[in-house]
């Protein structure tokens, strides 16, 4: 590839449209919070979680962290359907404000490399939640 060649390359990026970007970012969105569900169900962590949350004041614990579980997995598959999609990102805010406020604000900003467990993810997840929520509402 010559010099010429790569700056062209470069003045198409991203390579995608917007509309192409904005499915992409609704898609992946969904993939996050369904996978984070699923891994709860398949490692068996919820018992452990439910833990967590009573040793925060939330009993039952178990019963919040289905909770939380089951709307990740109902939302989530909402905004893969692309259907309800305003309304399926309001539950997925409050969780991640709520796992924001509850554990990551006391571990730092950075969740990994620089810290541990921080908010930095929680915050990209509701950014993605508002940019998808905000192009719904535009079509």
């Amino acid at each position: 590839m010559t010099g010429g060649e790569g700056v062209r390359m470069l003045q198409r990026y991203p390579f995608v449209s917007l509309n192409t970007a904005f499915l992409i970012a609704r898609i992946m969105t969904a993939v996050f919070f369904i996978a984070h569900a699923w891994v709860r169900i398949a490692n068996n962590t919820i018992p452990q979680f439910g833990k967590f949350m009573e040793s925060i004041g939330l009993y039952p614990g178990t019963i919040w962290v289905w909770a939380i579980t089951v709307t990740e997995l109902i939302c989530g598959t909402l905004l893969l359907l692309g259907r309800g999609v305003r309304w399926a990102t309001l539950p997925l805010a409050a969780i991640v404000i709520g796992g924001i406020a509850l554990i990551h604000l006391h571990q730092g900003w950075f969740v990994g490399e620089h810290g541990t467990g921080g908010m930095e993810y929680s915050v990209a997840l509701l950014v993605l939640l508002l940019l998808v929520a905000a192009r719904k509402r535009e079509r």
